[in-house]
């Protein structure tokens, strides 16, 4: 439900109103999802020959159901390849915790994105994967330090 007036396509900016812990935060996105962004408001305008309010809508302007959605990203990700019987939406929350958090090795910088009041929720969130853990443990040595 985000409304187009809550997203700057200038700057990248987002403002997330609505969430569970009821603060506001704000996200950014990098170029290239802002630059989809900007193209995808271009064709809902042309195709629906008006301005709409909302950022991801049905083909006719209308709010997206949740199950909705859920089915969307199911399909799509059986056709990326990925079985899973549990993908959902909530999915690409973890995979984005993970993936900043690989990326920063920030846990706090992770949190304030994912707008969580406490970070051991946060950790929920950062998955470590077999790999990581085998390379991590392989090259460990006792006693040596940096």
């Amino acid at each position: 439900n985000l409304p187009w007036q809550d997203v700057n396509l200038q700057t990248g900016e987002i403002k997330i109103k609505e969430s569970k812990n009821e603060k506001g935060r704000i996200v950014w996105l990098n170029e290239d999802t802002l630059e989809k962004l900007k193209s995808w408001r271009r064709s809902q305008n042309e195709k629906l020959n008006e301005e709409v309010d909302l950022v991801f809508t049905t083909k006719t302007a209308n709010q997206l159901d949740p199950r909705n959605v859920r089915s969307m990203v199911y399909n799509y990700s059986e056709k990326a390849g990925i079985t899973e019987k549990d993908v959902s939406p909530h999915t690409f929350r973890h995979t984005f915790a993970t993936d900043l958090y690989r990326r920063t090795k920030n846990l706090r910088l992770v949190q304030k994105a994912l707008g969580h009041a406490d970070i051991s929720t946060t950790q929920i969130y950062t998955h470590i994967v077999d790999e990581e853990m085998e390379e991590a443990m392989k090259s460990f040595r006792a006693g040596e330090r940096d």
